[in-house]
């Protein structure tokens, strides 16, 4: 059996932890979103690393083949198409979408390994694959990430110095559609100086900790 094949099954019992869960969690999910070039996954990163959270950073599942250089739990779990649906059927993935022939989802055991743990799980996902954690599990807390404004968005686009002028054409649309929709996230933070998001969404945690949220 293959490292995907094993992991593909580990995560077929992710409902029996959903269901130990219940009304014992002491952990929490916190989905973190924000259109192309907020800066939202240098936040993660930057969270992931913050002694004062210490999150687990959930990891998703996808059917496509690893690229040179990743490795199968670090950046994705890679499933067979087989073993993705399974835990789509069952009931077992947070979210899930098509992109490009491909199958993502974020599979529910390891994040509700570690809520039941007692530990914060950060999910960095896009709005539409959010709403479908909400479905799940409204009791998420919900981060919407922007940049200062739509030109400095585009600023930071284009120094990236990787997309054509149609890509960043898309992403700016794309970002519009996303902005519009930040109005259902319980915290939006505007990212224009990294240390003080950082710091403001740790006191979002210490906040909820401190209430017994």
């Amino acid at each position: 059996m293959n490292p995907g094949q094993t992991q593909g099954h580990d995560l077929m019992t992710a409902r029996d932890s959903d269901r130990s869960a219940t009304g014992s969690i002491k952990g929490r999910l916190m989905v973190i979103s924000g259109p192309s070039g907020t800066g939202k996954s240098t936040v993660v990163k930057r969270l992931a690393d913050d002694p004062r959270v210490s999150p687990y950073v959930s990891i998703s599942a996808t059917t496509r083949t690893p690229r040179p250089g990743e490795t199968h739990g670090v950046e994705y779990f890679f499933l067979s198409r087989e073993e993705f649906e399974k835990l789509r059927t069952e009931g077992n993935l947070l979210e899930s979408a098509e992109v490009h022939g491909n199958a993502y989802g974020t599979p529910s055991k390891p994040v509700m390994d570690q809520i039941n743990q007692g530990g914060l799980v950060i999910l960095e996902i896009d709005v539409q694959g959010a709403a479908q954690v909400k479905e799940r599990m409204p009791e998420a807390v919900f981060v919407f990430i922007h940049a200062p404004d739509i030109a400095t968005l585009e600023a930071r686009l284009r120094g990236r110095g990787t997309d054509s002028e149609s890509v960043i054409q898309k992403r700016l649309e794309n970002a519009r559609q996303e902005i519009a929709e930040a109005h259902w996230y319980d915290y939006q933070i505007i990212n224009e100086f990294l240390d003080q998001t950082v710091n403001e969404l740790v006191a979002h945690w210490t906040d909820l900790i401190s209430q017994g949220a």
